[in-house]
């Protein structure tokens, strides 16, 4: 269930980082059936808005509940956005796109240059 995308277990202590990457961790319980829906929301979400410009960490808190305290997780599924800053978290299955857009402060495509 640990779908890792990045190898780098601390991406914010990286100055060199691209800074118009988004580093992504989605935590949730298992394979529920919102858990699902929030993994294959936000790789399409990613592929449509991010494209090439993204890192993906799912991590299972069934497996690594420890985990939770850091990004204080209170609700599953959550989705982080750990860079580029400030954090943002967005909880919920990430089925409304405009949502998502909003919470991950991403402007759409047609607003785009």
């Amino acid at each position: 269930m640990n779908d890792v995308t990045s190898d780098d277990p601390a991406p914010q202590t990286d100055p060199d980082r691209d800074p118009g990457r988004y580093h992504l961790r989605l935590y949730v319980a298992g394979q529920t059936t919102k858990s699902l829906a929030a993994m294959t929301n936000l790789k399409r979400f990613c592929e449509e808005h991010l494209a090439g410009r993204y890192d993906i960490e799912v991590v299972d808190l069934l497996t690594n509940p420890q985990l939770a305290a850091g990004d204080q997780i209170l609700a599953i599924p959550t989705l982080v956005r750990r860079l580029p800053s400030p954090l943002k978290r967005i909880i919920g299955d990430l089925s409304n796109t405009d949502k998502v857009l909003v919470g991950l402060d991403i402007r759409p495509k047609a607003d785009q240059p």
